[in-house]
């Protein structure tokens, strides 16, 4: 038996005056996931435990069987794996975003997005001037980068994911210690964020973006600080060699752990430009080889933090068809066992990730499905699955 899991990141949503009390997920175009609830078993995961804060890492690391309370170390890490940043055991990796703020105030966790080489050229004009011995910037994808501090740094502070504080004052939200191990640590973090406004302000890159009618990058953030994890992989586990395919260094990182095979896809973006089309190929040929395949979208994810409720649909839309309508086209299902799900909810109004159950549906070859006929937040209530606990579910894809 192959299996095959398809995540759309964020795609979750509550219902919303503007959608007439519908949700997105109600809303969208979706004929091919549908098709595939009409034949299926459904439910809702609560992929975010009670004392976690809702994010990806913890809700893909409990989709795929990984409890967070032994596992979750930070996002740093698992986007470090993804570099191919080496990490000494005491080693801290921060996720680092390049933001916009303006009057104090987080506008963008993204600053829009960046093109081309933008992004590396702000963050390698942040490590010239503020990396120094054991203290390194590495250039990722778009907005996305990790801050490596190594040795004698402490994880032991608190930093807060920018996405889910926009409107708010930075200067209320910059890093602090946890402990008192942690005290040089956030004082040198709240350092390095303060210059990087007089680095970026008026950096080349944001000169032209400025010039272009586009968002400035103009600080640099720090968020979800971590060692790297002692992690079993999923073939020590299950006996199953897999695959991982993903536009973001945060989920090819979380599949390094597992030690899944990283499948890259050219123009994968990690927001709605990204190629479906390659996603899908990939996904594809990846079942002739590998026994499991795990594919993650984030563009429903970035349009709900950009607050754009159209985009979304269309994200989700284009998830269906583009991705899911190829991959259902060219594959045998009377061999593979799929699932599809978003990994938590974000709300399009706030831009918060929260940590509601999600909607999901198993398929199997050979399973009688229930009477879910549409896959959505209030459809998949009423599945054969009712409610399941994070990590409870891998067990039910392959059992």
């Amino acid at each position: 038996m192959k299996y095959l899991i398809l995540i759309m990141d964020g795609a979750a949503d509550y219902p919303i005056e503007k959608l007439n009390g519908k949700t997105p997920l109600q809303v969208a175009k979706k004929i091919n996931i549908d098709k595939l609830a009409e034949k299926s078993r459904c439910g809702l995961l609560k992929t975010i435990p009670e004392n976690f804060s809702s994010g990806s890492v913890v809700a893909n690391l409990s989709i795929l069987g990984y409890d967070p309370e032994k596992y979750f170390k930070g996002r740093g890490v698992l986007e470090a794996a993804a570099m191919g940043i080496k990490l000494n055991k005491n080693d801290i990796a921060f996720r680092c975003n390049i933001i916009n703020v303006s009057e104090n105030k987080i506008v963008s966790h993204s600053a829009g997005h960046f093109d081309a080489d933008e992004g590396k050229q702000l963050i390698d004009s942040l490590n010239e001037k503020l990396g120094r011995e054991n203290i390194e910037f590495y250039s990722g994808v778009d907005y996305r980068h990790v801050l490596v501090m190594r040795e004698k740094y402490s994880e032991k502070v608190r930093c807060y994911p920018p996405h889910d504080f926009l409107g708010e004052n930075f200067y209320s939200l910059l890093p602090t210690e946890t402990e008192k191990e942690g005290e040089e640590t956030s004082e040198i973090l709240r350092e390095m964020i303060e210059k990087s406004k007089e680095i970026l302000e008026d950096h080349p890159v944001n000169l032209k973006r400025e010039k272009a009618g586009k968002m400035k990058g103009n600080l640099m953030w720090p968020w979800s600080p971590g060692k790297k994890p002692d992690m079993e992989t999923f073939q020590e586990r299950f006996n199953i060699k897999g695959a991982v395919i993903s536009g973001v260094d945060l989920i090819k990182g979380i599949g390094i752990y597992c030690g899944f095979e990283v499948i890259n896809v050219e123009g994968a973006t990690g927001d709605y430009r990204t190629n479906y089309e390659g996603k899908a190929q990939k996904s594809i040929e990846s079942l002739k080889e590998y026994d499991f395949v795990y594919v993650h979208v984030e563009a429903p994810d970035e349009a709900s933090h950009e607050g754009n409720i159209e985009l979304k649909i269309k994200c989700i839309e284009d998830f269906d068809k583009r991705l899911v309508g190829n991959i259902l086209r060219n594959i045998d299902i009377s061999d593979i066992s799929i699932a599809i799900l978003p990994d938590h909810y974000t709300s399009v109004i706030t831009g918060k990730h929260t940590g509601e159950p999600v909607p999901f549906l198993i398929y199997k070859p050979d399973q009688l499905p229930d009477e879910v006929k549409k896959f959505d937040e209030i459809s998949c209530k009423n599945g054969f699955y009712k409610i399941l606990e994070g990590t409870s579910f891998i067990y039910k894809l392959i059992s």
